[in-house]
């Protein structure tokens, strides 16, 4: 009695505590890191640049192929202007102001069967590499922009193309040989402009985008997991469960149904903290009411040795009402400290596992010669096994056993009520799809409507009991991964236990 006293004050103030003791611990009391927001725009940059890498190695390869086209167009233009001067041959020096005009070494047209060379000198230079842009895909465009990048001093280029202008079709190629390190400054000019656009693009672009997140996910986010932790510190609190905006989309939805939550789960513990001080009285009223119901119990055994015919008629009723009282106050305690443990599992026979019932009041097995069975109603529950000899379950012998012997003092206590006639008490048994099934059935009235609805529900019995024992055996049972359930369309009470191996679980 003292020491459930100390216990109650003790399980009132850390209900909370037990029930969100994780989220308790996980309640952050400072920001630690990158934010969100922060890891957004970090990704938001880092895609936008990725877009522009995408972007700007194509555009390098054209504006090489545009920078090496206009240089063949201004070299065919040379050669007709050189072609065409009625004069005579042009001096050296008109054609190495042509050939500087056109940044080339060398220049040579073909058409018409006939070949044009202009070259500054009489000795043309060495070739490094060849670029032919009369037949060039996208990826030999960029592999030769990204040469002419990575070569800060590589040899002079040859480059081909076709012929340009009103006379294309008169000129089958034409060909130059440059000193390819204006182009390279021209593409290194081209790839520091398109760096400086995409850091400013990347820029807008990713404030936009966090801004825009900021408000639209971010604060939402931020708001929810903020009131996660407030409302696990204190649980209990209206005032800290979620106030839901009117938001349409995921973030509302998640809004309203985390109102919903916190709503159900401070309602539960508030009243499991009443039941936790109702518990207490309780323990001290049966505390109390036990020993009063043990000094009534000596009085009424007293009362059976008595020698009035009255009192012998009465005095086994009211024995018997004591005792059942006293029951009950155990079951309630035993009940409020007992925790299930979880089952040592192993197979063992099932008839090992019934050899339990030999020991339930009121219940006798039935023999092969009759003996054992009384007709009239007046005598034991008869109990009938259709068990296999070999039939193996895995499970907890003892926790197992104790299942059944719930089952079965419930049907002797409900057959007592029958009428006369046989009344009898059948298990059978039989394994299917790596689980053993086990049907207790009795030939009694059958359970009321009014038990069937809270039927495995502690203290909610509708039979004259406390609805302990079957809530008990639902325990049991669905710790060893099974299933309990009643089966309404067989005559009397009628239960079918599951049990699964361990490789199996079984849907409830």
């Amino acid at each position: 009695m003292d020491d459930g006293g100390r216990r109650g004050p003790a399980t009132h103030g850390t209900i909370a505590a037990e029930v969100l003791p994780a989220a308790a611990e996980r309640a952050p009391s400072a920001r630690r890191g990158i934010g969100l927001s922060g890891r957004l725009l970090v990704l938001t940059i880092a895609f936008v640049m990725l877009a522009e890498v995408l972007i700007y190695v194509p555009s390098v390869a054209r504006f090489q192929n545009s920078w090496l086209s206009d240089r063949l167009a201004a070299a065919q233009i040379a050669a007709l202007v050189l072609d065409a001067d009625a004069e005579g041959p042009v001096g050296e020096a008109v054609e190495r102001k042509l050939l500087e005009g056109v940044g080339a070494e060398l220049v040579a047209v073909r058409g018409g069967g006939t070949r044009r060379l202009l070259a500054m000198d009489t000795m043309p230079p060495a070739i490094d590499r060849t670029v032919d842009l009369r037949d060039q895909s996208l990826v030999d465009s960029v592999r030769a922009a990204f040469a002419t990048l990575t070569r800060p001093n590589g040899g002079a280029m040859r480059v081909i193309g076709p012929g340009t202008g009103a006379q294309a079709q008169e000129i089958d190629f034409v060909e130059i040989v440059i000193d390819p390190a204006p182009l390279r400054t021209a593409l290194i000019g081209f790839s520091i402009n398109i760096l400086i656009l995409s850091l400013i693009i990347s820029a807008i672009t990713a404030g936009l985008v966090f801004l825009a997140l900021e408000l639209v996910i971010v604060r939402p986010v931020r708001r929810l997991s903020t009131n996660i932790a407030r409302f696990s510190e204190e649980p209990e609190d209206a005032a800290r469960i979620i106030v839901p905006s009117d938001r349409t989309d995921e973030i509302g939805v998640a809004e309203r149904a985390l109102e919903r939550t916190e709503r159900a789960l401070a309602q539960e513990l508030r009243a499991t903290r009443r039941l936790a001080e109702l518990g207490l009285g309780v323990a001290k009223i049966n505390h109390d009411l036990r020993n009063m119901l043990a000094s009534a119990q000596l009085v009424a055994d007293r009362m059976v040795e008595a020698s009035d015919p009255t009192v012998q008629r009465f005095a086994p009723r009211l024995v018997a009402t004591l005792q059942r009282a006293i029951d009950f106050s155990e079951a309630t305690l035993a009940y409020g400290r007992a925790v299930e443990p979880e089952p040592d599992r192993r197979p063992v026979r099932l008839l090992d596992v019934l050899a339990d019932l030999d020991d339930v009041p009121g219940l006798s097995r039935a023999r092969e010669d009759g003996e054992g069975t009384d007709e009239s109603g007046e005598g034991p529950v008869r109990l009938v096994l259709a068990v296999p000899d070999d039939l193996l379950v895995d499970a907890d012998r003892a926790q197992l056993a104790r299942v059944f012997v719930n089952l079965a003092r419930n049907a002797v206590r409900a057959l007592a009520k029958a009428p006369s006639g046989a009344r009898a008490l059948t298990i059978e048994a039989w394994r299917e799809e790596g689980a053993c099934h086990v049907r207790v059935s009795d030939n009694g009235p059958g359970l009321p409507a009014r038990a069937v609805a809270h039927l495995f529900e502690a203290f909610k019995g509708a039979s004259g009991g406390t609805g302990l024992g079957l809530a008990i055996c639902a325990e049991i049972v669905r710790l060893h991964g099974g299933r309990i359930a009643h089966e309404p369309d067989r005559p009397g009470a009628c239960f079918l236990v599951v049990v699964p191996d361990r490789e199996k679980t079984v849907a409830a």
